[in-house]
């Protein structure tokens, strides 16, 4: 058997995510993936099963990165507007980091391997995350509401302003740039909205 290159393994993990960013799933196989990499197409199953398993295991790294970044100087007793704001500014600066990350996340995001990585997110992020909204429910500072609703009020806006930004314009202007102004003019919204 093959030894394993971390070289290698790192080459064909960026050359995959930047192809599906790039063209999406239907335009990703194993075969242009070994071209871009430049390694034989029967390296690539030295690391990965197949073409799902290098897809899943791509999303399950991103989307771990991302929620340990995302909680990175946050405990779950703060306040829940300092403990909303650090999420807010990691998450931003795991964007600004990471944009083909997030992108290929987005790709992923609705197909049905999207429900592993949600699962693996909830066990390992769970927890944590849902303490810090049962004490500002306890501490009235939070509204007590359904995960949904808490979720695209709490975190939506923000994903939106990133988009807006990755776009480098909105629906009304040509140039746009997120600031941290124009973040936290939007986070004081959004923490008005979510208080009981």
């Amino acid at each position: 058997m093959r030894t394993r290159d971390p070289i290698k393994e790192t080459s064909i993990r960026t050359h995959a995510i930047k192809m599906i960013v790039k063209n999406g799933l239907d335009g990703f196989s194993m075969q242009k993936l070994a071209k871009a990499a430049s390694v034989s197409p029967a390296t690539l199953y030295i690391y990965y099963k197949d073409r799902d398993d290098l897809i899943l295991s791509l999303s399950m790294e991103i989307a771990k990165k991302l929620m340990e970044t995302s909680l990175q100087n946050f405990h779950p007793k703060m306040s829940f507007a300092d403990g909303l704001a650090v999420q807010w500014k990691n998450r931003l600066d795991f964007f600004l980091k990471y944009p083909d990350d997030m992108e290929f996340i987005e790709h992923i995001r609705y197909t049905p391997m999207y429900e592993k990585v949600q699962e693996m997110m909830v066990e390992n992020f769970g927890e944590v995350l849902g303490k810090f909204v049962h004490n500002a429910i306890n501490n009235g500072e939070l509204a007590p509401l359904p995960f949904e609703v808490y979720w695209s009020v709490a975190f939506a806006p923000l994903y939106q302003l990133i988009k807006f930004h990755a776009q480098g314009r909105s629906y009304k202007s040509v140039h746009f740039v997120l600031t941290d102004d124009i973040m936290q003019q939007t986070l004081q919204l959004v923490l008005k909205a979510l208080r009981p």
